[in-house]
Formats: structure tokens, C-alpha cells, sequence
């Protein structure tokens, strides 16, 4: 058996911008998915402080040292420029190794900046 467990959490990012006309996922700055260990391509789950809704999709990076978060397709529709999301990603893991996995979690600021962040 398999269960799932967090992995990596971008917590309290701002949402920089939208792109309703792309076609799906959320633009991250390359430099936060590396320090939250976040793939491109890999499937997150976001949710949005702002209003309660929660969607899932697939990161693609964004330029290093942007503070790029940018909400595109759908994801549009969820949040809107200055909205604080919290962005989750999970790993499948048997119940032996899930205690053995310590999620990376960085806390961001408005503007994007890392001002805390920890393992496990």
C-alpha cells in the first residue's frame, strides 16, 4: 500500500499574475521551485488564502529571481494578482519510508521573497 504525504510547500506566495489565454499550469521563479525542491512539470495543488478555492496543476519555471507566480489558464479563474496561495506538492510513498520523508517548506513574503524555510 501506498499513501500520500507533502512533499514540498511554497507557503503564502502572491500571486504576481494571470494569463487566462495560456493553456494550464502556474509559473513559478525557478530559484523558489528549487528551494521548496519542486520539478518543472510536477503536479501541485494550490490553494488560495483569499478565497478558499483550491485547484491542481503542473509548474513550469519561471526566471530565476522574478518572484514570478503566475496563476495561467484556469488557474486564472482561482486567484487574481495579490492573492496569498499556498502551493503543495505530495509523493507516493509505503507507510515504512512516508516516516521517513521531511517535506521542504519555505515561507514567502508579498513580495515573494523566502523568509523562513525548514525540513521536516
Amino acid at each position: 500500500m501506498l499513501i500520500r504525504v507533502l512533499k514540498s510547500k511554497l507557503h503564502m506566495a502572491t500571486v504576481t499574475q494571470t494569463e487566462l489565454t495560456y493553456h494550464g499550469s502556474i509559473t513559478i521563479d525557478e530559484d523558489l521551485m528549487q528551494a521548496a525542491g519542486l520539478r518543472e512539470y510536477e503536479q501541485v495543488l494550490i490553494g488560495n488564502c483569499a478565497n478558499g478555492q483550491r485547484a491542481e496543476t503542473y509548474v513550469i519555471k519561471g526566471k530565476p529571481g522574478s518572484g514570478s507566480m503566475q496563476m495561467n489558464g484556469a488557474m486564472a479563474r482561482i486567484a487574481q494578482p495579490g492573492d496569498r496561495i499556498i502551493v503543495l506538492a505530495f509523493a507516493f510513498a509505503d507507510p515504512e519510508e512516508a516516516e521517513t520523508i521531511k517535506p521542504k517548506v519555505v515561507v514567502l513574503d508579498e513580495k515573494n521573497a523566502i523568509v523562513e524555510q525548514w525540513e521536516g
